[in-house]
């Protein structure tokens, strides 16, 4: 973990000389925002209604907060809904050869980034990515698609939304409270009763728990993420995650994502002994040279996000691990209450 992100979730003794240096930077970054908000407010700058409903699913913080698993649910939700979804992106990390640039089968995490050739492997969805939202969310509407999914974007207020979910980690929850640098927040915590649902992703600690925000006076739910099984990068196996621990007690790991630690402490919940682990910056363009401190006789197990980087280099002993959002079935009915009244709403 970098020292800020130690200031920011875990009180590191170093808060007591960054926080007070970075804390004008912040109030600029408020004051920007706030401008930025203001003008959509009083009609200055205006949002651009499209002719499908729209959902956005997003947070107040930094990234490693559970997104992708509630897109990747709510493309299988709207397709039992009986509609054709899309799904919108930034497409941080790659670069596309223009944009809006609308995903094929032949794509890369080169051109489109990690987190799109990740939804578009597993859903098979329609996919477009660019830093102008509308413009990829029209190209899908193009296409066919009836409903558009914005994977982040909750502070791109040009795109008028239908629905807007608000994903929050529940373990680190709103580190220290401060905006961007010296806090790891976008928006403040003002931000979460405008939102339609806040979805809390695990359980809490240092005295803390998910749970106590839920009593706050906006709706809230609490998800977890499952995971069942290991895919191998090289050959495509699948095998039950219990049969693989029967087999492999010890692992190594790598992560590059928001919130490593999640994946790693994921790993050690299953009683898998991971032997050497290492994190990576969120996003990292993963090279071979990465892995040469790792034995290829011990499995290696990554992310499935990770895992769509690596597959041009990979060995035949690395793994990665598929997770899924899970509700209560009192949540999923919420969800699904709340995705249906945006539809209706946006068609009248």
């Amino acid at each position: 973990m970098r020292l800020i992100e130690k200031v920011w979730f875990n009180h590191h003794p170093a808060k007591w000389l960054l926080v007070p240096m970075l804390l004008p930077l912040s109030a600029l970054f408020w004051l920007i925002s706030t401008l930025r908000r203001l003008s959509f407010n009083i009609g200055l700058s205006k949002s651009c209604q499209l002719s499908k409903p729209v959902i956005v699913v997003g947070n107040i913080g930094v990234g490693g907060n559970g997104k992708t698993p509630i897109v990747l649910y709510l493309v299988e939700l709207t397709r039992l809904l009986g509609l054709t979804p899309g799904v919108i992106s930034r497409g941080y990390g790659g670069k596309a050869p223009h944009y809006p640039y609308l995903l094929n089968e032949n794509s890369t995490s080169l051109e489109a980034g990690d987190e799109p050739i990740l939804i578009q492997q597993r859903c098979q969805v329609p996919i477009a990515v660019g830093s102008d939202r509308i413009a990829s969310a029209e190209l899908l509407i193009a296409q066919g698609c009836d409903i558009i999914i914005s994977d982040d974007g909750l502070q791109h207020y040009r795109l008028a939304r239908d629905l807007e979910l608000v994903v929050v980690d529940g373990k680190r929850l709103f580190g220290n409270g401060l905006l961007l640098p010296a806090g790891p927040l976008r928006e403040g915590q003002w931000r979460l009763p405008k939102s339609d649902l806040v979805i809390f992703n695990g359980t809490g600690y240092n005295g803390k728990n998910a749970q106590d925000y839920q009593k706050k006076p906006y709706p809230c739910m609490h998800m977890t993420l499952a995971a069942t099984e290991l895919c191998n990068l090289f050959t495509g196996e699948r095998i039950n995650l219990t049969d693989f621990i029967k087999l492999n007690d010890s692992v190594n790991a790598i992560a590059g994502i928001g919130a490593p630690q999640r994946f790693f402490d994921t790993l050690k919940e299953h009683q898998l002994k991971v032997i050497n682990q290492q994190s990576f910056v969120d996003h990292h363009a993963f090279v071979l040279d990465d892995f040469k401190e790792f034995d290829d006789n011990i499995p290696l197990l990554m992310t499935e996000k990770d895992a769509v980087k690596c597959h041009g280099f990979c060995k035949e002993n690395w793994w990665y691990l598929p997770v899924y959002a899970v509700f209560s079935d009192e949540d999923r009915q919420l969800i699904i209450d709340k995705t249906q009244i945006a539809i209706q709403s946006a068609i009248h």
